[in-house]
């Protein structure tokens, strides 16, 4: 049996490692559009310029020897669903010329795990002006553009005293909280390496608008409580119950005429399941996302399903199944015994996937996280800070490397990285 799995984030990436290590290259089959896998909660670390994403990722080819699966380097184009094929596309040179041409692969047995795009809203000016974290290019893009206007800043600060860079994050979710946090510790580093003229605080001036109440609206109260103070001590500018009705080349404006001056804007408002998706004659919600049953299998398509952030599932609570990493995970787990059961000619477990909230965690820079361990499992859960909640929130990381690396490989890179920090700048400068 043939079992293609497009998409390599978390939870693609993990099952294609599971179900390589048990059936092999011949069997398994990974397709991205990316040579490399970053895990997506440290894409505000690339952002910030305190990890770099060319050590930080892992290699596709590599992990893929490593654990007996295939790579196939492409997007997914089309899906012809009675030949039973995808369509990967060409991967082209900077002159437009096809490096690898587009081709057609079979498959017995489909799992879609192509997570998700920001949801600007329809919002006038959010596509042209803002950017989002979607893939590490986007991360990248955002790095680089804060260091040339950093740079632009520091040069007119003799003749300009107010000289600054304001940076706007629309959205307070985790996305957005934990991205102003590291802007706010990587500002403090950039005016020791060469911008000394700029003062941290007062010149990089870092606003995070939430419609909601409060940020962090979908965790405990305590957490977003906590989340705030720490936010308001590093000098972030909180504005909730802001709606953003427009955005322009240099300023966002909300519902009540408020301007926001912005030189850098970051959408964390929202995602969406890829266009793609609706294109390939499978079933989708409002939101875009397949339609699945409590298998993972899409609907009217048993030998498809689907995981993670473009799977719409319903949880035991009727609700959605949150976009998280840990869903993918437990999804990943579910499909690995469902998919091993069919290559070997059993019956797939006939109970459905059942997620299981271990609650949330939310890095403030890089020595302090908040959050709740335990969820639903444990009614409201427990509130958690500090450097114990800080040490949960790295080992997260730890475990997702484990499952793609194995225990050894993992704990020698944690090692090697922890080396590294210590004899390079704190934040990427080139």
């Amino acid at each position: 049996m043939r079992i293609v799995i497009v998409g390599g984030g978390a939870g693609g990436l993990e099952l294609a490692c599971k179900l390589g290590r048990k059936l092999g290259p011949q069997k398994v089959f990974l397709v991205d559009r990316k040579l490399f896998h970053i895990w997506k909660p440290t894409l505000h670390e690339v952002a910030a310029g305190t990890i770099d994403v060319h050590q930080e990722g892992l290699s596709y080819l590599m992990v893929a020897h490593d654990n007996g699966f295939s790579f196939v380097y492409g997007p997914l184009l089309a899906l012809d669903r009675e030949r039973r094929e995808i369509t990967v596309g060409a991967i082209p040179d900077e002159n437009g010329d096809p490096i690898v041409p587009e081709r057609r692969l079979g498959f017995d047995q489909l799992v879609i795990a192509v997570g998700s795009t920001a949801n600007h809203f329809g919002v006038p000016g959010a596509v042209e002006h803002t950017l989002a974290l979607d893939g590490p290019e986007d991360a990248e893009a955002f790095r680089l553009r804060m260091l040339k206007l950093l740079t632009a800043a520091e040069l007119r600060k003799e003749r300009e005293p107010d000289a600054g860079v304001d940076i706007v994050i629309i959205g307070g979710g985790a996305t957005g909280v934990e991205l102003a946090a590291e802007l706010r510790e990587a500002s403090a580093v950039h005016s020791r390496y060469g911008f000394a003229r700029l003062d941290p605080y007062k010149d990089v001036r870092i606003s995070l608008l939430e419609g909601a109440p409060r940020i962090l609206a979908p965790l405990p109260e305590q957490v977003s409580i906590s989340a705030s103070r720490l936010l308001e001590q590093r000098h972030v500018a909180l504005h909730t119950s802001c709606r953003v009705v427009n955005i322009g080349p240099d300023a966002v404006l909300d519902a009540e005429g408020k301007r926001y001056a912005a030189d850098l804007v970051v959408w964390a408002a929202g995602i969406k399941a890829p266009a793609l998706l609706a294109t390939l004659g499978l079933p989708v919600n409002r939101g875009g996302q397949l339609e699945v049953d409590g298998r993972l299998r899409v609907k009217g398509a048993d030998d498809i399903h689907a995981l993670g952030d473009c799977a719409a599932c319903q949880g035991a609570d009727g609700r959605l199944v949150p976009p998280r990493a840990q869903a993918a995970h437990q999804q990943a787990d579910y499909l690995y015994a469902a998919l091993l059961a069919l290559d070997q000619g059993r019956e797939p477990p006939a109970t459905p996937y059942v997620y299981k909230d271990h609650g949330s965690l939310v890095s403030i820079g890089t020595e302090t996280t908040v959050g709740s361990l335990m969820g639903n499992l444990m009614g409201a859960g427990w509130f958690i800070e500090g450097l114990f909640a800080r040490l949960m929130y790295v080992s997260l990381h730890l475990m997702h490397h484990r499952a793609v690396l194995g225990t050894l490989r993992t704990g020698v890179l944690a090692l090697a990285r922890f080396l590294v920090k210590r004899a390079t700048p704190l934040v990427k400068l080139h």
